[in-house]
């Protein structure tokens, strides 16, 4: 339990001191939210005035994806080519408790996102509303699912091709997964391939 503890901070602190992992977990997503929400550019869904109503949900699940991909994927792929992996691998820790530490730090990395993003929402006037449990549901669910993605590139692809996959697949889902551009507002050819894409996923 002490190994589990002692790695799951060391897990969360190297994270925290890497500039590009507080970046694009903490900076990119508060930026967007703060800025689209003051700068009224956004195209917005039918019925919605207030642009950080259809924001600050989008960016909380842009969050998640930022966290539980690209900073996962990308740390743990270069890990495993430096070696690291197999070395902590070898030690009292094992692999089952290092995967929970990994596991533990990515959700109290979440956490402190949500904390940051629902702070800033309710200061630009957000009023949250729906069920907390069921956010909270698909939220782990969204993490479950971009952390198997995030290790199965860091497993099978080197380093630098997963810190490439990792971007781009972030970039995509970003301009046409529904978290920042209302889907009913894209261009017409995009429009129709995210339609089938969220289709398909639902």
């Amino acid at each position: 339990m002490n190994r589990w503890r002692a790695q799951t901070r060391a897990e969360l602190v190297m994270t925290l001191r890497r500039g590009e992992s507080v970046l694009l977990t903490l900076g990119i997503p508060v930026g967007l939210l703060v800025f689209f929400s003051l700068v009224d550019v956004l195209p917005k869904p039918a019925g919605v005035t207030d642009a950080v109503t259809f924001l600050a949900p989008g960016i909380l699940a842009l969050a998640v994806m930022s966290t539980a991909m690209v900073s996962l994927g990308i740390a743990t792929g270069f890990e495993r080519q430096y070696g690291v992996l197999k070395r902590l691998y070898s030690t009292p820790l094992g692999r089952p408790a290092l995967l929970a530490a990994k596991i533990s730090a990515l959700v109290l990395l979440e956490v402190i996102q949500v904390g940051v993003l629902v702070a800033a929402g309710l200061l630009l006037g957000w009023r949250p509303h729906g069920n907390p449990v069921l956010a909270a549901l698909a939220a782990l669910l969204a993490t479950i699912g971009f952390a198997g993605i995030a290790l199965l590139m860091a497993g099978t692809l080197r380093a630098e091709v997963t810190l490439a996959a990792a971007n781009g697949l972030y970039i995509l889902l970003l301009l046409l997964g529904g978290m920042v551009f209302p889907l009913d507002k894209l261009p017409g050819p995009l429009r129709r391939r995210a339609g089938a894409v969220r289709r398909r996923a639902g």
